[in-house]
């Protein structure tokens, strides 16, 4: 398998955690394969139909790979330097504690609809945070592209 994550972790499955009164947020831990603090970068995304907006949290691997492609790109076209801005200010680089827990900050878990619940859903190489409301409208489009989206393997 290749170095999805960090350690080579796949970041699979569903998972419903309790967000406790400082933002906490527990990293299930087959998800952490013995690392005890881990760096994610978390972006603001706009992950569903209707563009409701997530949590994307990107593992050391996902996230080089992404800074790799951006600071790659030209210097002299403006869509280049809208995306660095959108995507600088609607990201932030935090640690995992040796509880597997990372803090999401204030005003990501607003934009993103995150209080008391959230669900993680692995995307192999990165996993994403929902508020419970905003992943039942993500699953109902999933399920309405099911058929066509699996003509893509």
């Amino acid at each position: 398998m290749p170095d999805e994550g960090q350690n080579g972790t796949c970041y699979n499955s569903y998972y419903e955690n309790i967000v406790d009164d400082k933002r906490r947020v527990q990293v299930p831990s087959n998800w952490r394969q013995g690392a005890t603090e881990t760096e994610f970068m978390l972006l603001l995304w706009p992950g569903g139909p209707q563009k409701e907006i997530c949590l994307m949290v990107l593992p050391p691997a996902a996230a080089r790979r992404l800074t790799d492609r951006i600071t790659a790109m030209s210097f002299g076209d403006p869509n280049v330097e809208a995306l660095r801005r959108q995507l600088g200010r609607n990201s932030q680089m935090v640690t995992s504690d040796k509880a597997g827990r990372i803090t999401v900050p204030e005003h990501m878990a607003r934009a993103a609809g995150i209080e008391k619940k959230t669900v993680l859903v692995g995307m192999f190489d990165r996993f994403q945070m929902w508020s419970p409301e905003r992943h039942a409208i993500v699953c109902d489009a999933d399920a309405a592209l099911g058929q066509e989206a699996m003509k893509l393997i």
